[in-house]
């Protein structure tokens, strides 16, 4: 089976194409057929002007109509596609999905940030952890972070706060928020025994990349402080060149770094797993879960 995902955030917009095998155990297995990440970055006038202009509307249309082709080209039958915090906070949002819908056909869910943070979950990343620990899994994007918390195998919370990178280079994010945050952070994991984070998002994975740390190995927080103050040393032009960054990713790691680096501080842990997963990885999951044939008993 042939599965498709569209995350349209306020960065980018991702397609994700997966292929779905049942593995020996009779469990499914999700393999990366193919991924496209358009810089559209919607975040920069929402959030500084309250609507997506037209100019990136078109880009928009392009993007999505690109990513039918390629839908076409890959025979996928079901796709899921939804849009984040910089579609939810347009005022022109649901007049663009519309849009999409009737030039493309590809149906688009502006989704809560309580919604962003289930699907996230979906990937089911703590059933290979052990149970003597409680996993944080922290989602930065351009206009908020997501926040699910669970211990003993159980979900404890999942939140969403509107503190993006973003957000923060346009000087849309209040210190009431970060309070905001901080004390939600601290009073929820307080009592819970020893908490691992699991990072999500492109910048957390660029970074991930640049340690050359083995898959599977966990970033400390003392190291994203080090790449935090490196990076703020930098002008964006110098991090691109340095660091082969692109310029959509220069501007928005050094902000990245700040939201991961204080939520890791106030949950009080000093690890962090990237397993590079997201978003459109839990949309291809519940999109499993509705379109699987049922097992025969």
């Amino acid at each position: 089976m042939r599965l498709a995902a569209i995350d349209i955030g306020s960065n980018a917009a991702r397609l994700l194409i997966s292929d779905v095998i049942i593995g020996p155990q009779g469990n499914p297995e999700f393999i990366k057929a193919a991924l496209v990440r358009a810089p559209l970055r919607l975040g920069f006038e929402v959030f500084d002007k309250g609507e997506i202009p037209p100019n990136k509307v078109e880009k928009v249309i392009k993007t999505m109509k690109s990513y039918k082709l390629l839908l076409d080209v890959y025979e996928v039958k079901h796709v899921k596609a939804c849009a984040t915090s910089a579609m939810r906070d347009a005022r022109n949002g649901a007049e663009i999905i519309r849009k999409v819908k009737t030039e493309t056909g590809i149906e688009i869910k502006i989704i809560s940030g309580q919604e962003e943070a289930s699907l996230i979950y979906e990937n089911h990343i703590a059933e290979n952890m052990t149970k003597e620990e409680s996993y944080l899994y922290i989602d930065v994007g351009g206009g908020s972070t997501e926040l699910t918390f669970f211990t003993d195998g159980k979900l404890v919370f999942k939140e969403s706060f509107n503190i993006g990178t973003i957000r923060l280079l346009k000087n849309q994010v209040s210190e009431a928020t970060w309070d905001e945050m901080k004390e939600f952070i601290k009073q929820k994991t307080k009592g819970y025994h020893h908490v691992t984070a699991i990072g999500s998002g492109g910048n957390i994975n660029k970074i991930f990349s640049l340690s050359k740390r083995k898959e599977g190995k966990p970033l400390t927080v003392d190291l994203l402080r080090d790449y935090f103050k490196e990076f703020s040393n930098l002008s964006v032009n110098q991090r691109m060149t340095l660091y082969h960054l692109r310029e959509d990713r220069a501007d928005v790691i050094v902000p990245a770094l700040l939201i991961y680096i204080n939520v890791m501080r106030w949950a009080d842990t000093e690890e962090i797993y990237i397993p590079k997963i997201g978003l459109a990885d839990g949309l291809i999951h519940t999109l499993y879960e509705e379109v699987k044939e049922p097992r025969l008993t």
